[in-house]
């Protein structure tokens, strides 16, 4: 490790270098030196993000916008150069690795506690998108191709129907009936996109709470963090998977589907962090598109894990026989509650609007 760190231009001498944080993606470590000072080192997964130059880019591109709004370490996520400039650095077995300033006085969150800590996650998120309001998404590429192309996730669905590959298909049928009766409206916001209904946004689209660095002493916001899915897309992408994984009153993989159900005061919460920070910024038509974007980020995610129980679940992994099954059962049923609460949802985005 100690010859990764030496690419960097580091403040004084690293002291201590050690495993951070509980994410599943990249490897994380907490950098230590004399100075004092205090740094994040990362190696990319290059199998989850095999272009590291474009993901870097994106990550520069959009960090340097909210440098030039006068927003300091604290407040963004801040990149250290190699020592020839370049964004990452290779060891010799070609893995990327890059730096960035540690957030001092800072602290994540795994869950929400409360409401309010789902509120202070809408409006981090929201800020987000406010701050980002006036950047050209367009400039960004896709670190993950066609990552909420709802249409095309359907037709992978279809696919893996006709593929039938271990014979499953028979046994959820009632779950293949829900998801394809829902097919033409969960296209909604791609088709708003494409016919230029609502604007071409910066999505973060990992909109946990754990993404959002709290000051550890007010609690509120400091900035948003782990932009390696900050690619172009709608803002209800970013509202929508909030919700979906949030304002659930069950697990993801609930099996008790009677607990699932769609909660109507932590929508409120986040709906009023979001659109307090961003509301003015967005058209009307993005307001009006958010509720969609809730149900249709839960249907998406449904219709993934239909289809990777039917493939034979391979891609997401499982620690039961039927765990993806699970997934995608708790998913429609909260696409469900929230068909039977739209009214409500409405409202609640009409009364923050």
């Amino acid at each position: 490790m100690q010859k990764i760190l030496s690419a960097f231009d580091l403040e004084g001498r690293v002291l201590c270098c050690e495993p951070y944080g509980e994410g599943h993606i990249n490897s994380t470590y907490h950098v230590t030196t004399d100075a004092p000072h205090d740094y994040i080192l990362q190696r990319i997964n290059t199998t989850v993000f095999p272009d590291a130059e474009l993901l870097m880019r994106n990550v520069d591109l959009v960090t340097g916008h909210l440098r030039r709004k006068g927003l300091d370490n604290r407040h963004v996520l801040t990149l250290v150069p190699a020592r020839n400039g370049a964004l990452f650095c290779r060891d010799d077995q070609g893995d990327c690795y890059r730096l960035v300033e540690f957030v001092q006085g800072g602290l994540c969150l795994q869950a929400p506690r409360d409401a309010t800590d789902f509120e202070q996650s809408g409006a981090a998120f929201g800020q987000f998108q406010m701050q980002l309001s006036d950047f050209d998404a367009s400039l960004l590429g896709e670190t993950i191709p066609h990552f909420h192309d709802t249409p095309r996730r359907f037709q992978a669905l279809h696919a893996a129907i006709e593929r039938d590959a271990l014979g499953r298909a028979a046994g959820v049928q009632r779950e293949i009936d829900f998801a394809l009766a829902r097919e033409a409206r969960a296209a909604g916001l791609v088709d708003a996109l494409a016919k230029g209904e609502i604007p071409l946004r910066v999505t973060h689209n990992d909109t946990k709470l754990n993404n959002v660095i709290l000051d550890a002493a007010t609690m509120e916001p400091l900035c948003v963090i782990d932009l390696d899915t900050v690619m172009p897309g709608a803002a209800a992408y970013d509202f929508g998977d909030s919700i979906r994984f949030g304002a659930n009153t069950a697990a993801e993989d609930e099996c008790d589907l009677s607990l699932v159900s769609l909660s109507l005061p932590l929508f409120e919460a986040y709906a009023r962090g979001f659109l307090g920070a961003c509301g003015a910024h967005l058209t009307e038509a993005e307001k009006q598109s958010l509720q969609l974007g809730s149900w249709m980020m839960t249907m998406e995610c449904g219709a993934r894990f239909l289809t990777d129980y039917l493939d034979g679940d391979v891609y997401f992994s499982i620690h039961r026989p039927e765990h993806n099954l699970d997934r995608c059962r708790t998913q429609f049923a909260l696409a469900a509650d929230m068909e039977r609460k739209q009214a409500e949802m409405d409202a609640i985005i009409r009364r923050y609007s």
